[in-house]
């Protein structure tokens, strides 16, 4: 009897050990979707806030018609943003957008005194930026998933099972090429 109750033992653990893991990909798989769908809603949220910085700058517009190009374009760019998928190229030509949009808008305040001592642009500004630091957190957190998830179907015995039955792929973490040119090293990681 005992002979029979070790063998059915270790397949019972095996099974059990075996959906443990597949359950734990598609869990990560899935903080990888939330988490990007945060960065997406901080991303809109931001866009919230645009049209209220459009009607404050556009007393100036005569003077700085390039710079509703630039919030239209973001306005654009945003709203490519997909909740259900993972384009890290248009999040990264919406950043790059923004980046120019607040550069655009600090040399706006800087040459129109008015404009810069108006309660209402500072606070716009402020929570523009504001919105920015929690764009960064929420792909931080993205980042974060994604390496968690990665490492959760390359390491065994979680290749074994991933390759069996999820057949998930690696997928890419967020990255800013903008940013990453300012650096004169780059890591050698393949």
């Amino acid at each position: 009897m005992i002979e029979l109750l070790i063998p059915l033992a270790i397949v019972v653990l095996v099974i059990t050990v075996g959906v443990a893991i597949h359950n734990g990909i598609i869990s990560r798989m899935n903080a990888v979707a939330r988490a990007w769908a945060d960065v997406v809603v901080q991303e809109r949220q931001k866009n919230n806030i645009i049209p209220n910085l459009e009607k404050v700058v556009e007393q100036y517009r005569q003077h700085e018609a390039s710079l509703f190009e630039k919030i239209t374009e973001l306005r654009s760019s945003l709203k490519q943003l997909n909740t259900d998928n993972v384009d890290l190229k248009t999040l990264a030509d919406t950043q790059a957008k923004t980046t120019m949009l607040l550069n655009g808008l600090y040399a706006v305040a800087e040459n129109y005194p008015d404009l810069k001592a108006s309660q209402v642009f500072n606070n716009l500004m402020a929570e523009i930026t504001e919105q920015q630091e929690n764009i960064g957190a929420a792909i931080r957190i993205f980042n974060q998933n994604v390496e968690a998830f990665n490492n959760g179907i390359e390491v065994f015995p979680n290749s074994m099972i991933n390759s069996w039955f999820n057949k998930k792929r690696k997928l890419q973490t967020f990255s800013d090429s903008v940013a990453q040119g300012g650096f004169e090293y780059t890591p050698d990681i393949h």
